[in-house]
């Protein structure tokens, strides 16, 4: 039960990603004619769906969004037991929380992917069926550039587009817990490496263990 306070957290975001979501879904209009500017032209919600994976990608095939949801349910597994094998060895508590934010984060867009298309009818037009094929749903946009893109740019010439994504409460709470990784990964993995060389050092070397040609001379000598 000691470790439950970290899925405590991944559960808090969980809930409130969805809400944010529930809220924009049933109170905003999608696109610009829906859009709440919340610090003048540069933070603004924004209500859209994204089909696919970060930055609108997906993958080109028919069951493409049902083998994306799958992979997204295989991590969230993948996480939930790395994060309670990182408790159970006692690594940095800041590692631990930024595993369960990761995980929180990761569940939030899951269940869109997987309930959306049925409850919330958002499945695109052309999906088999609408269980997982939901739509993410975002809504925070920092507008820092849009335009469209010269057409030399490979694959995303001539699109029209943002500088920054859309993006909601799962994908920040990713974001951060990645970045706080980054940053402070020499405090998170210090601990580790000092106990790697700590049992180096306390394991007794090959040749304390090994007898030598002499050991072994002497020793037929004394039994002679």
């Amino acid at each position: 039960m000691k470790y439950f306070k970290y899925y405590l957290l991944a559960i808090a975001m969980i809930i409130l990603d969805q809400v944010v979501k529930l809220a924009v879904h049933f109170n905003m209009e999608m696109g610009v004619a829906g859009q709440i500017y919340l610090l003048g032209d540069v933070f603004k919600l924004h209500y859209l769906t994204n089909p696919g994976m970060a930055f609108g990608m997906q993958l080109g095939s028919e069951n493409g969004k049902l083998i994306l949801t799958v992979i997204r349910l295989i991590a969230m597994v993948v996480i939930a037991v790395y994060l309670y094998r990182l408790a159970k060895k006692e690594v940095h508590t800041g590692l631990l929380w930024c595993g369960a934010l990761i995980l929180g984060g990761a569940i939030g867009n899951l269940i869109d992917s997987i309930f959306y298309g049925v409850f919330l009818n958002n499945a695109p037009y052309d999906a088999p069926n609408p269980w997982f094929h939901g739509q993410v749903i975002d809504m925070f946009y920092i507008d820092i550039w849009e335009g469209r893109i010269p057409e030399w740019v490979p694959l995303f010439g001539g699109d029209y587009t943002a500088l920054w994504p859309v993006f909601n409460v799962a994908d920040a709470s990713i974001f951060v817990g990645v970045a706080i990784i980054i940053i402070f990964q020499k405090s998170f993995f210090k601990e580790a490496e000092h106990e790697e060389d700590d049992a180096i050092e306390a394991s007794p070397s090959i040749a304390e263990h090994t007898p030598s040609d002499d050991d072994e001379t002497r020793n037929a000598q004394s039994v002679g």
